[in-house]
């Protein structure tokens, strides 16, 4: 059994090309990437320190990108990381080698946002939340399904706003539309921290091509749509408009219009966590979304091996 277990950024570093084989287009999401999870474990090791594990023996390999916050294991990622999942390959004894060493710190483990559960069936699985998306294949009548949106893109067009695009490298686009979005929401909101911002601005960063920002302007920004493209699927990550704007519904607009050139492109589209009306208007299905738990002692169990005490 060859065991690894990466305690800073450092650390995780030469996991990388093991990281990268495990890595798989079908299953994971931008959020299982290396480089994102090291970006993660960088920028936010005050706040969750990485722990974690590797497993490699005859039968496959598992990695847990596991954190520790709060007196708790949870994932890599924060409160950015819309997706959380085990990257595994081969017969599953590497993935419970990893759950048996990650159950020595004896704590309790609680893990949001999973797409898939079949790596999870052992522990307690609670919904969490769901992602509205639709196919290429179901895109043949999305414009005449939504007429009415299709005519508020060209009342904005006949008022001289326009649609511009850009991507991760424009750094002082996507700075602006998250001070925006940091204030749309008072005090209940992800971007008022800093730390959250500038990770984002470095995430695009590291692939500028991954990103494509979208807005609608008229002199100045009314509306901005944040998406990360993840191969055949284009994600709908952060959306803003300006409310002086409202009773010209922008953020609809934009929403519609990138769906309808994001399919004409032969790109899925997620609109990603919560089930908000904006995003269900668009959707024709969603993705279940689940939280796994465990308690110390669960965990444990889950492990094959007897509780300890974290020290």
């Amino acid at each position: 059994m060859k065991l690894r277990i990466a305690r800073s950024q450092a650390e995780i570093g030469p996991l990388r090309s093991a990281w990268e084989r495990l890595y798989s287009p079908e299953r994971h999401t931008i959020f299982q990437t290396f480089a994102w999870n090291r970006l993660a474990a960088e920028m936010f090791s005050g706040r969750e320190r990485p722990h974690v594990i590797y497993a490699e023996n005859a039968g496959g390999a598992a990695l847990i990108p596991a954190a520790i916050a709060s007196d708790r294991i949870s994932f890599l990622g924060e409160a950015l990381f819309d997706y959380r999942d085990v990257l595994t390959a081969g017969d599953g004894s590497a993935l419970a080698s990893a759950w048996l060493e990650l159950a020595r710190l004896g704590l309790p483990l609680s893990v949001p946002g999973l797409r898939f559960a079949a790596d999870w069936r052992e522990f307690n699985l609670r919904p969490f939340s769901e992602a509205p998306c639709i196919q290429v294949s179901e895109g043949a009548h999305f414009n005449a399904a939504h007429a009415r949106a299709g005519r508020l893109v060209r009342r904005l067009e006949r008022v001289g706003v326009k649609l511009k695009r850009a991507d991760g490298s424009a750094t002082e686009l996507l700075h602006g539309i998250y001070l925006r979005k940091a204030v749309q929401f008072g005090s209940d909101n992800l971007f008022l921290d800093r730390q959250r911002v500038e990770f984002l601005l470095r995430a695009a960063a590291l692939a500028p091509t991954a990103v494509d920002v979208f807005t609608l302007e008229a002199g100045e920004m009314i509306a901005a749509l944040v998406t990360l493209r993840d191969g055949a699927v284009r994600r709908f990550y952060t959306t803003w408009f300006d409310d002086a704007w409202s009773h010209y519904s922008p953020g609809t607009a934009l929403l519609f219009e990138v769906t309808r050139r994001s399919l004409a492109e032969g790109l899925n589209c997620d609109y990603m966590t919560g089930s908000q009306p904006h995003k269900r208007r668009f959707a024709t299905r969603s993705v279940p979304l689940f939280r796994a738990e465990a308690s110390a002692e669960e965990l444990a169990r889950i492990a094959g091996q007897p509780a300890e005490r974290a020290a």
